[in-house]
């Protein structure tokens, strides 16, 4: 499929099925491997993220092609490196331009035998599994947390356990801390010593079944769907009201837009109340997969922002800022970009164009997050649109059946 025109209804009224969290099947996925588990994972997601690293793990074949999942790259890193076999990991041609250099070092800090198969700092890698005896080692903490949650999921395995230290900002602190939650309900002794250090103790895993809570990173974009009707009502079942997913922070932000949140029988329902704040700013270094969710939305609602936090984007599937300042500039908004890691917008407008058409850059999100905008614009078409695979393979499907008209050109 090249491209999508999107058609919005007049009233959005719909019961969402959301996809289960990418972020806690995928983290799940390696620590059942470390217990050598049997037992069931129910809700695991269909996505592509989700689908690689479960056949990786299955399959352990002498080339993994992990293909565009970022943190299949970084998790299968540090699990291939406790784990017996020699193994080659590589992906898609962006995947081969991410860097993997910080998360590479630490590990062989702790004594794994890891060389590049390619250009020295990046995928793929030759990784031969052994029993690592290292158990100190330090990293920055504004870098991408999944090198974090990578190498804190092998600590338990380590002959010595391990001492995590993070010098500087830490960035994403609620993936750590859901990582560190799901290690303990296998049975893994960790957490923060300090407000920079994690200890993790040598002990095994135990092996346990597991129900995978639905995805608040996939909500977002119904938030924003809300947000841009002029009339909403949506329910999203299997979001916990004590969720540790960093991205459920979207319902407290999405009040300031006008979207009320309630909680009722195992659903979250989103209703459309009052209007947006004059202006917004946050600080996104711990929901970094949020910002173009509502980067899109301020913009349709006319409501001036300052987004900060955002170092992590230009290493995601595409330079993230890059990719919104361009798509934005379609739609007839000037934003502008600050020290790498600011994105603000204080009202300029350009001449858009008249029927412009989003691309997606390989970028899942840069789809699903533009896609609402159709709401305000009365259409919008979108090209790639296949790129949701990565982590909501059905929402187009569900746009649909929210009353969204879909025609593929």
């Amino acid at each position: 499929m090249k491209r999508i025109l999107v058609t919005p209804p007049a009233r959005v009224e719909a019961t969402v099925q959301l996809p289960s969290s990418k972020s806690i099947c995928n983290r799940v996925l390696i620590l059942h491997a470390l217990a050598k588990g049997n037992d069931e994972i129910r809700n695991l997601s269909d996505c592509d993220d989700t689908q690689v690293m479960r056949d990786a793990l299955r399959d352990m074949p002498p080339v993994i092609d992990i293909k565009a999942a970022g943190t299949a790259m970084r998790f299968l890193t540090a699990y291939l490196s406790v784990t017996e076999g020699t193994h080659v990991l590589t992906g898609t041609a962006r995947m081969r331009q991410r860097p993997i250099k910080v998360l590479a070092d630490a590990l062989r800090t702790l004594g794994a035998d890891i060389r590049y198969a390619g250009d020295e700092g990046f995928p793929p890698l030759e990784i031969t599994g052994r029993k690592l005896a290292g158990n100190a080692v330090s990293l920055p903490g504004d870098v991408s947390s999944q090198y974090v949650s990578a190498l804190l999921m092998i600590g338990p395995v380590l002959e010595n356990g391990l001492r995590l230290t993070l010098t500087g900002e830490i960035v994403s602190r609620p993936y750590i801390n859901l990582t560190l939650e799901l290690m303990r309900e296998f049975g893994a002794q960790a957490g923060w010593v300090a407000e920079n250090c994690i200890e993790v103790a040598s002990r095994p895993y135990v092996p346990r079944p597991y129900f995978v809570e639905s995805d608040w990173s996939a909500a977002s974009y119904w938030y924003e769907i809300a947000a841009l009707s002029e009339d909403a009502r949506i329910a999203l079942p299997g979001l916990f009201e004590s969720s540790f997913q960093g991205d459920a922070k979207v319902s407290e932000l999405f009040e300031r837009l006008g979207v009320h949140t309630s909680f009722r029988n195992g659903s979250v329902v989103l209703e459309k109340r009052g209007a947006p704040i004059a202006r917004m700013e946050y600080d996104f270094v711990n929901q970094p997969d949020l910002a173009q969710t509502f980067v899109v939305t301020c913009a349709m609602l006319d409501v001036p922002f300052r987004f900060s936090g955002l170092q992590s984007l230009k290493i995601k599937e595409t330079d993230r800022i890059a990719a919104l300042i361009a798509e934005m500039r379609k739609l007839g908004f000037v934003l502008t970009e600050t020290g790498g890691s600011v994105l603000s917008w204080d009202g300029t407008r350009c001449k858009g164009e008249p029927y412009p058409a989003i691309d997606t850059y390989e970028d899942h999100r840069m789809a699903m997050s533009f896609a609402p905008a159709a709401l305000k614009l009365k259409e919008l078409r979108v090209n790639h649109p296949e790129v949701v695979s990565k982590s909501y393979p059905r929402y187009w499907e569900n746009l649909s059946e929210a009353g969204f008209n879909l025609t593929e050109e």
